[in-house]
């Protein structure tokens, strides 16, 4: 009995086991009827008081003022009595075992007693009520993202502000969450993804081989990017490879695929390698889409997975075929026996569902093999386009019109049944576009619609719609507008007038990760708004005031844009063009694919070349000769058809072939397809004895590339620079120049030149259908207003 006592004892010592007086020592405590009854209470009992006895003396302490008034005095006399200090320690030590009701009871009675503005109790509690509202708030947000109202979603967004704010460590998975609610709704609300960001950079040593896969998921849906989050993670990642077990390399191979260099992409793929047998079929769908991301080049894990994923083929859903489909067509596998049995199983399947979803990414993926469009495929097609909106309309239209391409039985022909398929799509379409009437209610399919993937003849259209509802554009939906006219080409003078108007406006409540989109439809498409001065110097100043928080990669891009519209900004050109800034964007580039990486340095080399040409009193050197010289040194490049006809027109006008040159190496390296040079006479002068021949890259110059032309010229001499532009160098809707190919031509002339930019509408048009056309067509280009 005596040992068993003695257990009793310590296990109430060590697990704090409540009395079972408990209810008896509360009742006491609410008929207290003076605060030192109370206190004498609490002093019998301080050793063995629950976290509920706690609650429930100071909320009978409280509630006593309402008997006796508290003076001042009282108040100070209560805080600093022996007995409310106690309440307040077992306050602190407790707060963990209490429930979110007690501790909001206990920080309201706290607050009213304290008179300090730093109270240390009120420092301790209030973080944890916040970080207690975080998580279920976050909880809540997650499990109703489906079901709320787009003004309750921006009132929830606007909750979590401010609960990050503050945020620290302890808000972890409160974080995680919270990603995963912009995911569900589809937003990337950018104030609170910065803020989750922040928060996983100062937690990276609490974030698991899990939590870190599951962000880049999701930070790749909701298409936000941190450059220094890719590093933190990469090196964190990195450190794992040597260390993981056959289970885990799955999941840090998935992880490390997109950021990884070539020598850790080696290093995993090694481990991959011996388990790719035995993976089930979600792991090989998960590495074999990574091999896909990274443009893997090995061949025999390749043919592993590709035989893994056979092996499951019949497990998959409708959406991962598609998936898988998409990467054997990116990656050039060529599998016979894997495309028959996808075929025939994305046809059965087709035949037999009766879901949207489905059916879309079946016929998606059907439309990539060669395959039959038969009369049971069109009429489950038929059977849901009721319930289409038009994201879905625009896929099905587009892979039907690739279905009926591939169809081999249908190469002569197209059936009546298939055409008839098609203009109940697209009568569809147009249906729902007559339907739109708030912008707000279909900014979703609007974000939705891409340019790689867009029934062209619903784009007419849908800028009329959104022309009608300008007036509906403000600063919460600018963005979207601006970014749909940057993926689709179109230059609506309406509407970007309208974007440069908000956005003058309503600048301060544009997010700086949003900014550059507002910008890049101005400098794609060439075009200057009417109040040019006011939109361009309100966005450099914006921009100029946030040059700190934006990633090194994306300043460039702004400062290119700005430089394709003549605009060269000091304070962000200076912030880019010295040491340190361009070790940093050197070193964060490290982690891109090739082709990021080459994209970015392509940039910063064409506004290095702009700023030298057009703004020289930034005294800003030239320092891209080596890289340009590496990019021209390709080996040999070969004429294209148009090149050939052009070429051989130049010829024949010029008098011979050596008056023209093919790819001649300019000051700064500006693209141009030929050269020619005229004499004061305006007489071709010939290259000397360097022949051009079709196929071959003239030789490169080995003197530095940055002096002007007229340097090496006779008197009088000008240099005639000819320039096809085919559909990519214009709008799609008119014959407007894009900002690119006008910035180019504006170089060359600085730099001397007479720029004949050749329209790929005007070669192949139907008044130059002649060899004779289209040499007098050249002859006036060059000599016409030298005549006049």
């Amino acid at each position: 009995m005596l040992y068993l006592r003695a257990a009793f004892r310590y296990t109430q010592r060590v697990f704090q086991s409540r009395p079972f007086c408990c209810e008896p020592l509360i009742s006491q405590m609410t008929k207290c009827r003076d605060k030192e009854q109370l206190f004498d209470l609490v002093a019998k009992n301080k050793a063995i008081l629950s976290e509920k006895q706690v609650e429930c003396a100071l909320t009978v302490l409280w509630d006593l003022r309402k008997l006796k008034s508290y003076t001042p005095q009282d108040i100070q006399y209560i805080r600093n009595h022996p007995q409310y200090l106690t309440l307040q320690s077992l306050t602190a030590e407790k707060m963990k075992f209490m429930n979110d009701e007690t501790l909001v009871n206990v920080l309201n009675v706290i607050q009213r007693f304290a008179v300090e503005v730093h109270d240390p109790l009120l420092e301790v509690l209030i973080p944890e009520a916040w970080k207690r509202l975080g998580r279920v708030l976050s909880l809540l947000m997650v499990n109703i993202s489906a079901l709320i109202s787009r003004s309750f979603q921006e009132r929830l967004l606007k909750k979590s502000e401010v609960l990050f704010d503050t945020a620290d460590s302890s808000y972890l998975s409160a974080a995680k969450r919270i990603v995963q609610f912009l995911r569900k709704i589809k937003c990337s609300h950018y104030p609170l993804l910065v803020r989750c960001n922040n928060l996983f950079l100062v937690s990276v040593d609490y974030l698991d081989l899990a939590s870190i896969n599951k962000i880049f998921s999701l930070y790749y849906t909701l298409q936000f990017y941190s450059f220094e989050f890719n590093i933190v993670m990469k090196r964190k990642l990195t450190e794992m490879i040597p260390l993981c077990d056959p289970t885990a390399s799955v999941t840090l191979f998935v992880a490390l695929a997109s950021v990884a260099q070539p020598g850790d992409k080696k290093r995993l793929e090694s481990t991959i390698l011996p388990i790719s047998e035995d993976l089930t079929s979600q792991q090989a769908l998960a590495v074999f889409e990574a091999m896909g991301n990274m443009r893997s080049r090995n061949i025999h894990l390749i043919e592993k997975i590709v035989s893994t994923l056979n092996k499951h083929l019949d497990s998959y859903e409708p959406i991962e075929l598609l998936k898988i489909v998409r990467i054997l067509t990116s990656l050039h596998i060529q599998n016979k026996e894997l495309f028959v049995k996808l075929r025939e199983l994305l046809l059965r399947y087709l035949k037999t569902s009766n879901i949207l979803v489905d059916i879309r990414s079946l016929v998606c993926a059907v439309s990539m093999l060669p395959s039959h469009l038969d009369d049971t495929v069109i009429a489950r097609i038929e059977s849901v386009l009721p319930q289409c909106n038009l994201f879905d309309i625009n896929v099905l239209i587009t892979s039907v019109s690739r279905w009926i391409q591939n169809d081999h039985m249908c190469l002569d022909s197209t059936t009546g049944k298939q055409l008839k398929l098609l203009q109940k799509l697209d009568y569809y379409g147009n249906q729902k576009i007559q339907n739109w009437n708030n912008l707000f209610l279909h900014s979703e399919e609007l974000r939705a619609l891409r340019r790689d993937c867009f029934a062209e003849s619903f784009l007419e259209r849908i800028v009329a719609t959104l022309q009608c509802l300008v007036h509906e554009i403000n600063y919460t939906n600018v963005v979207g507008i601006a970014s749909f006219i940057s993926r689709t080409n179109y230059l609506s003078t309406l509407l970007l007038d309208k974007v440069a108007s908000v956005v003058t406006q309503h600048i301060e409540k544009i997010h700086p990760f949003q900014l550059l989109a507002v910008l890049l439809p101005f400098s794609s498409l060439n075009y200057d708004p009417p109040q040019r001065e006011e939109f361009f110097t309100t966005y450099i100043e914006y921009l100029n005031s946030h040059l700190g928080t934006l990633d090194p990669h994306v300043l460039v891009h702004h400062a290119y844009s700005l430089a394709t519209l003549g605009y060269f900004p000091e304070d962000l050109l200076m912030a880019i063009f010295n040491i340190k800034f361009l070790a940093k964007l050197n070193s964060q580039v490290g982690i891109l694919s090739p082709s990021s990486k080459n994209r970015i340095r392509l940039c910063v080399m064409a506004l290095n070349r702009a700023v030298c040409l057009e703004s020289p009193e930034y005294q800003i050197p030239w320092f891209h000769d080596r890289f340009c010289q590496q990019k021209s040194n390709k080996g040999f490049v070969k004429m294209n058809q148009i090149q050939q006809q052009i070429y051989k027109m130049l010829s024949e006008v010029l008098g011979e072939t050596n008056c023209v040159k093919f790819l001649p190496t300019t000051p700064y390296y500006l693209n141009i397809d030929f050269e020619c040079i005229l004499d004061k006479r305006k007489k071709p002068i010939p290259y000397g004895s360097h022949n051009i021949t079709f196929g071959k890259l003239p030789e490169m110059h080995g003197e530095s590339n940055s002096q002007l032309v007229d340097s090496r010229l006779p008197p009088d001499a000008q240099r005639i620079a000819f320039q096809f532009l085919d559909s990519k160098a214009f709008c799609v809707n008119t014959p407007h120049v894009k900002g690119q190919s006008a910035m180019n031509k504006r170089h060359l002339e600085i730099l001397g030149y007479k720029v004949i930019q050749i329209p790929h509408f005007e070669w192949n048009s139907m008044a130059l259908s002649t060899e004779e056309a289209w040499k007098n067509y050249l002859r006036d280009c060059i000599f016409g207003e030298m005549k006049s």
